[in-house]
């Protein structure tokens, strides 16, 4: 295994912020895909119960990334304003 499967679910607050919920991690999106159709009908998860399309302008609704695993992802430092 190269690489891992992020699910998280998005919905954008009524002030515009992202509450950003972490779901799981899957050693491949169709565990993904599983994991949002089983969660898709709880309280919050069903107001967005779709999976975004990446290439899309939807936010609201579940969301999947592949990561390669034994790889920074971020590799430059962070400021607070």
């Amino acid at each position: 295994m190269n690489s891992v499967f992020v699910l998280q679910h998005v919905h954008t607050l009524p002030g515009g912020e992202e509450d950003i919920k972490f779901v799981g991690v899957y050693s491949s999106e169709a565990l993904a895909l599983e994991a949002a159709a089983r969660v898709a009908s709880q309280p919050g998860f069903r107001d967005y119960p779709v999976v975004v399309d990446p290439d899309g302008d939807e936010i609201d609704g579940f969301h999947i990334s592949e990561y390669s695993i034994n790889v920074d992802h971020w590799t430059e430092g962070f400021v607070t304003v």
